[in-house]
């Protein structure tokens, strides 16, 4: 079954995009713990970290190279980036994905 951030990949379910690449999607948390909280979405569905295949580095990478740039287009300074890993880890979704949060643009 498609994880909810496939179905919003996909267009099946509406989101706030902030930026979409071949890789990834960016998109504005609809359950924000921030001022600022978006979630950096690959569109290849890896249910945690814990199952990324050593062939997926490239796409670590990118993800954290979208982070850095998403940051700057938003005039940040300073910024946190997180993800949850599986069950006990905090993750309720199981689709990786990278949480960029801030207090507010400096």
């Amino acid at each position: 079954m498609a994880s909810i951030f496939t179905k919003i990949i996909n267009r099946e379910i509406e989101a706030k995009i902030e930026y979409e690449d071949e890789l990834c999607v960016v998109i504005h948390d609809k359950f924000p713990k921030a001022p600022i909280h978006l979630l950096i979405i690959p569109k290849k569905e890896i249910a945690t970290i814990m199952d990324v295949a050593d062939e997926d580095q490239a796409l670590l990478g990118h993800l954290m190279l979208v982070a850095r740039d998403m940051g700057k287009k938003l005039g940040l300074e300073g910024y946190k980036l997180l993800y949850n890993v599986g069950e006990k880890g905090g993750q309720e979704i199981f689709h990786i994905h990278l949480h960029l949060t801030s207090a507010a643009p400096q």
